[in-house]
């Protein structure tokens, strides 16, 4: 099975390649230096050549709060790029799973939302992968949609590293406490990926790791784990402050959780708690220190 995997280089992008190699796919990775999504164009005919099985779009442009600021680029990346990936899949007959998020949702609800709940963005970056999304379901009706959250990784910049960082160099650090949402291992997203790969399963579907947590749940348990791994820890408090304290030029659902009910039914093991995934990923990353 040959695999093109968008976005190598991403956070996310990386652990998929490896998980799929490692699944013994025959897989390629590519960067925005070898297939520019700020250039449709290109976009659709690379893809066209190539000829892949399945391509998995990690590719987009994700600065939730610069792409208040940069609205045309955010959709050129989220939503003109992959419509152009979509009609290049679709002029072979190959198979997409793209990547989407849950940005595309308001927060408003109380309970986790299911793929047939109405999206209803907040700001540019999530109207921009809904757009995305969309486009993808209407030119490819069997195409894969994988919603996911609260993204950290080994990779790339993510709230994880950040507070891992700060907590090197801060006594106190403030965090939101009234987000709330899933926190969600690449690596797992990857396998998640390969599963619905190797069972052929084609719709929408929401993933993240087991478990719901604030923004300052996830930093103390990064903060407690760093210190119990023997990372260099001088935080000795975690102050939970409310959204409307920390200023973002882009609003933030307030509830993010997504629900897992339809995947499990597909996946072949249990998905792990946050915070057993959250040791594992710092447990990694200790190593590599």
């Amino acid at each position: 099975m040959k695999i093109l995997v968008t976005g190598s280089t991403g956070q996310l992008g990386q652990e998929v390649v490896r998980v799929l190699a490692a699944d013994g796919k025959n897989v390629t990775g590519v960067s925005s230096r070898d297939l520019d999504f700020c250039h449709p164009e290109r976009v659709k005919e690379w893809v066209s050549r190539f000829k892949a099985d399945w391509v998995v779009n990690c590719a987009a442009y994700t600065h939730v709060d610069m792409a208040e600021q940069e609205p045309d680029k955010a959709f050129l990346i989220n939503h003109a790029a992959t419509v152009a990936l979509a009609e290049g899949v679709k002029s072979y007959a190959g198979q997409l799973l793209q990547i989407s998020t849950d940005f595309i949702f308001d927060g408003k609800q109380s309970h986790p939302y299911s793929e047939g709940d109405v999206p209803a963005p907040l700001n540019v970056y999530g109207e921009s992968k809904l757009a995305g999304e969309q486009a993808v379901s209407g030119l490819l009706p069997e195409a894969t949609v994988l919603r996911t959250a609260w993204v950290y990784g080994e990779h790339g910049n993510n709230f994880v590293k950040t507070m891992l960082k700060f907590a090197s160099e801060r006594n106190e650090i403030q965090v939101i406490d009234d987000q709330l949402g899933s926190p969600t291992w690449t690596w797992d997203i990857a396998e998640a990926i390969c599963s619905l790969i190797n069972t052929n399963t084609t719709g929408i579907y929401n993933f993240t790791n087991e478990g719901v947590a604030s923004w300052y749940d996830l930093a103390s348990e990064v903060i407690t784990v760093a210190r119990q791994l023997g990372y260099q820890v001088k935080t000795s408090h975690v102050r939970p402050i409310p959204a409307c304290d920390y200023k973002t030029l882009a609003s933030r659902p307030a509830y993010s959780v997504l629900s897992k009910c339809k995947i499990r039914d597909v996946l072949n093991y249990n998905i792990p708690h946050w915070r057993t995934s959250l040791r594992e990923m710092l447990t990694q990353l200790r190593k590599t220190r």
